[in-house]
């Protein structure tokens, strides 16, 4: 019997290919070198609105080699009911979203996405579930967990800021 949290035995999040937001198959080696924040997002929570931090963020550190994924989950009250095509639409209408954007998938539960298995094994916290939407992690270059952070800490939050620098920083 594996821990709560096990997951894949994945070295790096490179291991991983996923679904994006218009049906495409997308190997995470893609992001090889990057920075990435890695989101569990939802249209219809109180805080969608983070979508406009998250948004200015990557606009604000994308030269410096910062990615943003955004993954749209179900998982917290129905707060992600729609299709890809309707949340795409929503969050370019609304957020004028243009970082990479996946399609639907569990973050928690018996149904939950292997990469966040992963994810989670990988953290500070392996045997915490994904307390919210908008939970993240900053993933550094070498492809590893860097820092987990809570829904709370907001794109503009110094905690959010501070791990996505000192993953730029480090070798």
């Amino acid at each position: 019997m594996s821990a709560p949290h096990a997951g894949p035995k994945a070295k790096s999040i490179y291991d991983f290919t996923v679904t994006d937001i218009d049906g495409k198959k997308v190997s995470l080696k893609k992001f090889k070198g990057h920075v990435m924040l890695v989101v569990n997002v939802a249209s219809k929570c109180g805080l969608t609105p983070q979508y406009k931090g998250l948004q200015a963020l990557y606009e604000e550190k994308k030269k410096q080699g910062v990615v943003l994924l955004g993954f749209p989950a179900n998982n917290f009250n129905g707060q992600e009911p729609g299709t890809e095509a309707e949340i795409k639409q929503f969050c370019t209408a609304n957020y004028g979203v243009t970082f990479p954007m996946f399609s639907k998938i569990s973050v928690k539960g018996d149904d939950q996405a292997d990469l966040y298995k992963w994810l989670i094994a990988q953290s500070d916290r392996p045997t915490d579930d994904i307390e919210w939407n908008f939970a993240k992690f900053v993933i550094g270059k070498d492809g590893k967990v860097f820092k987990r952070l809570t829904p709370r800490d907001t794109p503009d939050s110094e905690a959010v800021r501070k791990a996505i620098d000192e993953a730029l920083a480090a070798k």
